[in-house]
């Protein structure tokens, strides 16, 4: 503001200058006062670029002779296992009201390379990426049907050695899926049959997994909604 603003009578010198010495010190407290960006806690890395701190090994049931699961180069690589590979989130995820999202590509193989078990309530989705023979996309199971078979099955022709941006967010009336910027899934579980493939039983409470298919992973984040 400018003391000698339109309107406002012009102050005279000796009237100004404990004014103007007042002002610097006004300015330095509201500095010291103001309260500092509070960053989005809501969240979390999964994913430290380095080592599988916050995941194990999937050692059981059908992913028990799987592949080795290095970190190199930012990246979770799962090798091809016999059938499957995959690492299981050491906590406790939330059960609604959140999106998990990450980074996939597949190295080689011809089945999925990124199927994601994660909970919807007190039941599980999983989440197939490049099944049954390398494209198909959708959610298993529902009401009985698989993937490869209900309203959410879609088709990507997909490539070796590519990143693929892949965001799942689970809300009580909403189910949806986005293969980079496509939304690929939106239901609405409300009075549907929501289960698992035994196989994937034990990829819960959230799980990543492969089929015969060695395929890498970065950048899992998962965040918390209001």
């Amino acid at each position: 503001m400018s003391f000698f603003a339109r309107g406002c009578p012009m102050l005279r010198p000796a009237t100004m200058f404990p004014l103007l010495l007042m002002l610097p010190l006004s300015l330095a407290s509201a500095e010291e006062t103001e309260e500092p960006a509070k960053k989005d806690s809501s969240v979390q890395k999964l994913f430290d670029g380095k080592t599988l701190k916050g995941w194990k090994v999937n050692g059981k049931g059908f992913y028990k002779d799987h592949g080795e699961v290095t970190v190199k180069e930012g990246a979770i690589h799962l090798g091809k296992g016999d059938p499957a590979t995959g690492i299981v989130i050491a906590s406790e995820p939330p059960k609604m009201n959140y999106e998990f999202r990450l980074e996939a590509k597949r190295i080689e193989g011809s089945d999925f390379f990124c199927g994601i078990t994660f909970p919807v309530g007190d039941t599980y989705q999983t989440l197939i990426v490049g099944g049954w023979g390398g494209g198909v996309t959708g959610l298993s199971n529902i009401d009985g049907m698989s993937a490869v078979e209900n309203e959410t099955t879609g088709y990507t022709e997909f490539e070796n050695d590519k990143w693929y941006k892949v965001r799942i967010r689970v809300e009580p009336k909403a189910i949806r899926v986005w293969l980079g910027d496509e939304k690929i899934v939106h239901i609405n579980p409300e009075g549907r049959n929501l289960d698992i493939w035994i196989e994937q039983d034990t990829t819960k409470p959230l799980g990543i997994g492969t089929w015969y298919t060695g395929s890498a992973l970065r950048n899992l984040e998962l965040e918390k909604l209001e």
